[in-house]
């Protein structure tokens, strides 16, 4: 495999690293349709343990059945597949080789009260289940964010000593912040900042609205121009050193296929690195999954 110059920019931004992480990266990157360009698709299913199995896969029964996520990012051409560690176990032997995988080592479920992750999974599984990077979330503002910073910042040690990735999900949520709070701008960037400083390769936020949450950061807002999406995605890159670190997008709730492109136009034209995109695409029928999927890329790659 050839690395594109696009792709050994990237990597020279991550100083630190050791060949084996910067080659896990570059197998993400290098991976199907956006393969060599510096944009990644990313399909998540941790929606079971998140939503429950009703919630997340009854709108397509297929989805069910963890081969049918392995088996649509390889068709779809997508960079990686995420999931927590009995989605990877189901597949891993069948798959092997096919698509590099994320384990996501931490979640949730819809009962808990508090705003808080279980370690789910090992660096050690990660390794078994020939990952390239683990996945780890952790929600700024929530009361026990200290301890899933702590959590993370060990579990990443771990990974990087022996030559994994990193994908940080950042999702603020929780004590001071409102409900418009938790997608303001100051809010989301901040986030992506603080998932940068904890030395995650590959970020993963949500795309931001224009409110701004903090009083104290209203004056450093004033002035700027963030009436589109693109500007507001330029700005979270721009958060996470000065876009020396990969950024890419959550997709969010089931939404119409307008709105799922419009999305990906901003984060392209904002500079962003792509879509982590599951409940929009595997909650549809295969086929129109598929379909939707195609013109995301074609998007990122300018042909849409």
């Amino acid at each position: 495999m050839s690395i594109t110059p696009t792709v050994k920019a990237i990597l020279a931004n991550y100083e630190s690293d050791n060949p084996g992480t910067k080659a896990n990266i570059a197998r993400m990157l290098m991976q199907g349709r956006l393969g060599g360009t510096g944009k990644m698709v990313i399909l998540p299913v941790d929606q079971g343990f998140e939503h429950g199995p009703a919630r997340s896969f009854a709108p397509n029964p297929d989805a069910y059945d963890p081969h049918y996520h392995y088996q649509l990012a390889i068709d779809a051409g997508l960079s990686a597949y995420a999931a927590p560690l009995g989605m990877l176990e189901a597949g891993a032997d069948t798959f092997a080789g096919q698509i590099p995988t994320i384990l996501k080592v931490n979640s949730s479920n819809s009962w808990a009260t508090g705003i808080n992750q279980a370690v789910t999974g090992t660096v050690h599984d990660a390794l078994r289940l020939g990952c390239a990077a683990i996945g780890f979330t952790i929600y700024p503002g929530a009361d026990d964010v200290f301890d899933m910073m702590e959590e993370f910042g060990e579990l990443a040690a771990e990974a990087k000593s022996v030559g994994l990735a990193t994908v940080l999900w950042s999702y603020p949520r929780g004590g001071k912040l409102s409900k418009d709070g938790e997608l303001a701008l100051d809010v989301g960037a901040y986030a992506a900042h603080m998932a940068a400083l904890l030395g995650a390769h590959i970020i993963k936020v949500k795309l931001p609205s224009a409110h701004i949450e903090q009083k104290d950061a209203v004056k450093a807002y004033e002035g700027g121009d963030w009436s589109t999406q693109a500007k507001r995605v330029s700005h979270v890159v721009k958060s996470c050193l000065n876009g020396r670190r990969l950024v890419v997008f959550s997709g969010g709730a089931t939404k119409g296929t307008d709105a799922v492109y419009e999305d990906a136009y901003a984060i392209r034209d904002g500079g962003g690195n792509g879509s982590i995109i599951g409940r929009n695409t595997f909650q549809r029928p295969r086929a129109e999954a598929m379909a939707m999927l195609d013109k995301i890329i074609d998007i990122y790659l300018g042909k849409a």
